[in-house]
């Protein structure tokens, strides 16, 4: 019986790979805020259930195991989509609640979001549908804002999604998917200034880490 619990270990597995992290237990306790001994249960239940594998020392998914996450993954998206699309509630809101109710997703529902939302790669964070990592952005063209050239114009790609604050202080710089922008300066101090709609913005390296963008034309 695939749980809520599961669901919530499984989809942490991928999303902390699609960030590049080592996906060790420890990556797990403090990705979902939980102890050590409860992640250690979780893991046997879970190698248990066929659902995860590990290699020395690493928590790799199974192709069981990653089903189900991409199902979450699916499900939190159109939850996001429909907070956002049909209810107006704005970018930077719509993670937090989507995390409570994707669980609640029944098969039915999740046919109707999408006859209702059509498809769309991505959701309102510019994350997509597929777990994809840094290396695979990199192919796709797409670079971290703190690694962008000095004079240089581009447009945001996608933003990390899971902290709530980081968000909220972006749309106060007007930084979202699909703004634009120029970078003016990358300074000695790691803080990057931008120019973006006409004012002049500096970011700290934490939060330009945490921003893809993509080459403007």
């Amino acid at each position: 019986m695939i749980t809520v619990s599961k669901e919530n270990y499984l989809k942490a597995i991928a999303e902390a790979a699609a960030e590049g992290k080592d996906v060790i237990p420890a990556t797990l306790a403090h990705w979902l805020s939980v102890t050590a001994p409860a992640v250690t249960a979780a893991l046997k239940r879970l190698r248990r259930d066929g659902l995860v594998s590990t290699k020395n020392g690493f928590i790799q998914l199974t192709p069981a195991g990653r089903q189900v996450a991409k199902r979450t993954i699916l499900r939190h998206h159109l939850i996001e989509r429909m907070l956002s699309e049909i209810f107006g509630m704005a970018w930077y809101e719509v993670h937090d609640e989507a995390e409570r109710l994707e669980h609640a997703v029944s098969p039915t529902f999740e046919r109707i979001l999408v006859e209702k939302l059509g498809h769309k790669e991505t959701c309102p964070h510019g994350n997509g549908l597929g777990v994809i990592d840094p290396q695979e952005r990199r192919n796709r063209g797409l670079s971290l804002l703190g690694e962008a050239k000095a004079g240089a114009r581009y447009r945001v790609f996608s933003v990390y999604e899971r902290d709530r604050k980081l968000l909220e202080f972006l749309e106060q710089k007007r930084i979202r998917p699909g703004t634009r922008l120029k970078v003016q300066s990358q300074n000695y101090d790691g803080t990057i200034v931008l120019a973006v709609e006409g004012k002049r913005i500096t970011l700290g390296s934490l939060a330009a880490e945490k921003i893809w963008v993509s080459k403007a034309r």
